[in-house]
């Protein structure tokens, strides 16, 4: 009998609990296979295969996938929600969902670079509205939300959490001084 193999995820004391969701949709209409495939994106799941996902298990995360089951039954699709450790490859299953990560935390640097140049534009085109900066105000709100729901489920402090605040942080200072040109603007035309 050979020793079991050692678990190679990201507690020394012990693997790590998964979440397993294992669904089939009917084919069509393609728009619920898309719908579920959205919802787990949304919760930050990973695929391990066609049509089975994976999250790290925790309260907040068994109550959404019981939810999406139900909903999948709904649909006429079938569905198992398991709970599991990894015996062997659990540091494939953390390498897929701290990419996930770091990828979402990338489109949020991107998103920020863009942020960036539309402030830089309307200094550029001299344009220093309150409408204009409560858009912006609307957009950094936006940024600032979806980096919530990323490290609420950033299980395992992914690559980029860093960089991302770095990035924000540039975004709130050039919303700080836009807003002052505004305000000074803003003033002086009354």
């Amino acid at each position: 009998m050979c020793p079991p193999e050692s678990t190679d995820g990201p507690d020394a004391a012990g693997a790590a609990e998964w979440l397993i969701l294992v669904y089939r949709v009917p084919s069509e209409p393609t728009r619920l296979r898309a719908t579920v495939w959205r919802r787990l994106k949304g919760l930050g799941a990973v695929y391990l295969q066609n049509s089975i996902a994976a999250l790290p298990k925790a309260p907040a995360a068994e109550r959404a996938l019981q939810k999406l089951r139900h909903e999948i039954l709904q649909m006429s699709g079938t569905a198992v929600l398991m709970s599991s450790t990894v015996l062997a490859g659990e540091s494939h299953v953390l390498n897929l969902y701290q990419k996930a990560r770091t990828d979402e935390y990338e489109e949020i640097i991107d998103r920020c670079t863009d942020f960036l140049a539309g402030i830089e534009k309307e200094h550029n085109a001299q344009h220093f509205t309150y409408a204009e900066l409560e858009e912006n105000e609307v957009d950094h709100t936006k940024l600032i939300n979806w980096l919530a729901k990323i490290r609420a489920r950033d299980t395992f402090q992914a690559p980029g959490s860093n960089e991302v605040d770095n990035a924000l942080a540039k975004c709130a200072q050039a919303l700080e001084d836009y807003a002052a040109r505004v305000y000074t603007e803003e003033s002086e035309a009354h």
